[in-house]
This record gives C-alpha cells, structure tokens and sequence, in this order.
C-alpha cells in the first residue's frame, strides 16, 4: 500500500540516494541542511551494504525497483532506516537528460527530500506472493523458448521447398515428425525432441498453476466466473495487485496496467496516443489474449462483447478495441474480487426480465 509522504521521513534527517548497479552502489548522503555530505561507491553485496549502512544514523534511503531492490530494501529496513523504492520510469522522468551513476544518487536523495511522492514510490510483494509469481513467469518463458524452437524447424523445412502445417504446439512434434525431408531430420530431430521435453514442463506448471487456484488463492476461481479468464490470467492478476484495497477504485486498476492512453496535451492540442505500457508487462499481454478470445468468433454473448462489437470497425479501430476490453477486464476482475459479486454477463437484458416474470 502506498505511503503518506509524512510516513517517508529520518529520525536523524538523513537522506540517501542509492543508485543500484549490478556490482557497485552509489551513495550520496545529505544532512539536514540538503549539503551533500558523503559520496561513495560499495559493492552490491549483502556484507558491504550491510557494513556501511549500519554505520549511518537512521536515515531515509531512497533507491529505484529493480532487480537487487527486493532484498536490499528489506535490508536497509533491518538496519533500522525507512527505506522508500521509486518508480523507476518516474526516476528517470525526473532525472532529464543528465545521467550517470553519481548523479542519479544525488537525484533520488534530492527528489526523495524535498517530496516522496514524486517518486511514486512502491512495496514489494510479499515472498510467498513473489516466488508464486516467478513460478507463473517461468511458465511463460518455457513457452517463449517453445515458440523459437517451433519457428526454427518450421523455417528450416521451409528453406527445403516444403511448408509444415498448422497445429497445436502441445502436438507438434507427432504431427510433423513424418513430414520433415530425411535430410533434415538430423538436424530437427533433437529439436522436435526439445520442443516435446518443454511441452511436458509446461504441462507441469499448468497443474502447479490449479493447485495454486485451488489451496492458496481461492480468491483467483471467482475470477473464472468471467469467459475467457482461465486459471492461469486469474493467478496471475491475484499474484501481481496482491492487495486489492490499495486502489481506491477499480478503474485505477486499468492504469497501473498501463492499458490507458498516454497523454501529451498542450493548449488546444491533445493528440491520440497510444498506452503508457506502465506495470506488469505479462499481465497486459494475458488480459490483451482475453479480449482477443472475447472478441474472436468464438466468443460468448456477453455485454462486454457488444460493445466490442460495436466498436470494431477498420483494422487500427480494432485494435484499439481489443486494448479497450482488455482494460475493461482489468476493472471488471479487481471489481468481482473486491465484491465477491456473481458474475452477469448480460446485465441489461437480465434486469429487463425481472419485472416480465
């Protein structure tokens, strides 16, 4: 949950600036009258850091998200300092043009000072949450590496005058094994064989996905209420809001999802964008997948799909439709999962029908 900036404040008006590296840090330290009063640079190691921000008072550090800022903030928090985590995209607006590693420091403790909030500053999942959600991101790179593997055979049978056809990932190899030139098969032999072996891991995840659904986030099976929205979406959006009660309405949820226009207006002018793509990346691209089903043919009459419908139009309109249900998905789970309300996917005609009965 987002803090006040009241709660950002040091006991002994100390503030540093970390800009974290993969192999070194750098300080900045200022006092209470804003001097810089140290600069330095320590090893990104769990001993060095822990050396030299016990020697400090209880101060307020300030550093960006990133991949060493999980652990590091927990640290800082242990040593007994308030520890503030910047958006990073906001850090980097701030800081212009101008950048280096000992400017950035200065930069984050001096924006960190004068007010917090500038940084949008953020709170780490909790680790249950964050390995849960490695186990999901993990899934999805299994079957990024899937696709290049399926790719790599299909242009290689390609370049031999032939094409394979079209099928299901999970039978691929049993589908094209027989089709490939007995040239090739040399050669894709040991990739059909790897594109089988990551089938079964993904497989595998699948079942860790449910019993996730099943014995720790309940929460997620109210989700699947909604058609499109399987285990997988469902977990996914539960695991990355984590506390639902820290947006203080459901449409906010489309905007941390980064599904809302970008802005640039001045005066009269305010062009059409397109989305901030702000927030969880993977996220966006399941609820995006959703609203293609919802939208393709297969999709089931619901109140969200006649409005897509309607919508629809020339290729670029469709596309703005299909981001536009996406971030109408985004709203509707977090409002079910708030709620606990049952899913109705035509409301209009299910009120008109009450008083007919």
């Amino acid at each position: 949950m987002k803090k006040g900036s009241t709660q950002y404040k040091s006991e002994s008006g100390l503030t540093v600036g970390i800009d974290v590296g993969d192999k070194y840090c750098h300080l900045c330290v200022l006092d209470e009258d804003a001097e810089i009063m140290e600069e330095s640079r320590v090893r990104t190691s769990r001993e060095a850091l822990t050396k030299r921000l016990a020697e400090l008072e209880p101060s307020l550090v300030i550093m960006e998200v990133g991949t060493h800022s999980r652990w590091l903030s927990r640290l800082v928090e242990e040593l007994g300092h308030t520890c503030l985590v910047a958006n990073a995209q906001e850090a980097r607006r701030l800081a212009g043009d101008r950048k280096n590693d000992k400017l950035d420091a200065e930069t984050l403790a001096r924006f960190g000072r004068a007010d917090p909030l500038l940084l949008r500053p953020l709170t780490h999942r909790s680790e249950t949450a964050a390995a849960d959600l490695a186990m999901v991101h993990s899934r999805h790179t299994l079957v990024v590496a899937r696709t290049m593997v399926i790719n790599r055979v299909r242009g290689l049978v390609k370049a031999h005058g032939m094409r394979l056809p079209d099928c299901d990932a999970r039978n691929f190899p049993e589908r094209v094994g027989a089709l490939v030139p007995e040239s090739l098969k040399p050669a894709v032999q040991p990739l059909l064989e790897t594109i089988a072996s990551l089938t079964g891991k993904i497989q595998a995840l699948d079942k860790q996905v449910d019993a996730l659904v099943e014995e720790r986030y309940p929460e997620a099976r109210g989700l699947q209420q909604v058609p499109g929205i399987g285990p997988l979406t469902s977990l996914t959006f539960v695991l990355t809001l984590e506390d639902p009660f820290r947006f203080r309405s459901s449409r906010s949820v489309g905007t941390y999802l980064g599904l809302v226009p970008r802005q640039r207006q001045s005066g009269e002018q305010d062009p059409e964008l397109g989305i901030t793509k702000a927030g969880d990346a993977y996220l966006r691209y399941l609820l995006v997948q959703c609203a293609h089903y919802i939208t393709g043919f297969h999709g089931p009459d619901s109140d969200l799909r006649r409005w897509a419908l309607k919508r629809a139009g020339a290729k670029n309109a469709k596309k703005r439709t299909v981001v536009a249900v996406a971030r109408k998905l985004a709203v509707l789970l977090h409002r079910l999962w708030v709620t606990g309300e049952v899913y109705e996917p035509l409301r209009g005609e299910a009120q008109q029908e009450v008083p007919a009965a």
